[in-house]
């Protein structure tokens, strides 16, 4: 899990690097992650952790925190 949060960390830090993702908890609802940043990020976790992201995933309580972002991506590379 800490290896993936590491990865996640680093793929969110090249579209923000300016933003402190271990603290913010509101990277959607806050408005710091835009369509298009989450369009990229989707593609990026799916090729890195050859997961599937579904409609069904990609709800903004996923995408709102590091810690979500990891969990999702723990919880799609177990189910795979």
């Amino acid at each position: 899990m800490e290896e993936t949060k590491e990865i996640i960390r680093e793929m969110l830090q090249e579209l923000h690097e300016d933003v402190d993702f271990d603290k913010e908890t509101k990277l959607v609802d806050g408005k710091v992650l835009d369509s298009f940043d989450l369009v990229t990020l989707v593609a990026e976790l799916s090729d890195e952790f050859d997961i599937e992201i579904t409609a069904e995933d990609f709800v903004e309580k996923n995408f709102n925190s590091l810690d979500a972002l990891t969990k999702m991506v723990d919880r799609l590379c177990d189910e795979g």
